[in-house]
């Protein structure tokens, strides 16, 4: 996100998270001479997320110096040494995977300890998404203890397929452009109900 009032709008519902792209080839990308104004208008109580792909450490920090992020996530082809290195400087590590139905999930194996998080996304053939769902079935396969966020293609009324992702460590829903009227602008309607729909239990989450 990087309107402002969008993300006021936004923290009226009083998300987890809100992510902010550091990515400059994403339509998302809040551009670099984004305001700090605007980050620090989000209260400490939501964690504000920096989203990089491939991008050195010296720069994540100098990200998460100016913009007071509290969390990372990495959805490029970065290492285990990369991921604790941030662990260290006290930022929450989110690393992002991509997942279709031959997904071997002992690829995570690696990357046990050094993350606080992983993300599930759909696979696509260069970094970001794509809009699209892979088989949530596939996340049987997954047996390990690091909880994770799901995402790709999440959408309006999709709360009663998640309600069944059961016995899985799921931490997260990260939802993007499916909630967008336009990319970096959410549909604050839309993200409102889905928000009530899971923390009310309506589908028995």
């Amino acid at each position: 996100m990087r309107e402002k009032e969008n993300i006021l709008d936004l923290i009226r519902l009083s998300p987890e998270n809100i992510g902010f792209i550091f990515y400059p080839k994403s339509p998302r990308f809040v551009g670099e001479d984004f305001d700090v104004e605007i980050t620090a208008s989000v209260p400490p109580e939501i964690t504000r997320t920096g989203v990089f792909v491939n991008s050195p450490t010296n720069y994540i920090m100098e990200k998460i110096s100016r913009y007071g992020l509290h969390a990372v996530q990495l959805h490029g082809s970065e290492k285990p040494g990369q991921c604790e290195e941030l662990s260290s400087a006290g930022v929450v590590v989110i690393k992002a995977f991509s997942v279709d139905d031959r997904t071997d999930f002992n690829m995570t194996d690696e990357y046990y300890g050094s993350c606080d998080y992983f993300l599930f996304d759909t696979k696509t053939n260069s970094p970001g998404g794509s809009g699209k769902k892979f088989d949530w079935n596939v996340l049987k396969g997954y047996t390990g203890e690091t909880p994770f966020f799901l995402s790709g293609g999440i959408q309006p009324g999709d709360e009663q397929q998640i309600a069944r992702i059961i016995g899985l460590p799921l931490y997260a829903i990260d939802i993007n452009s499916r909630f967008e009227m336009a990319p970096g602008m959410k549909n604050i309607e839309l993200i409102s109900t889905f928000i009530d729909n899971i923390r009310k239990n309506k589908y028995g989450l």
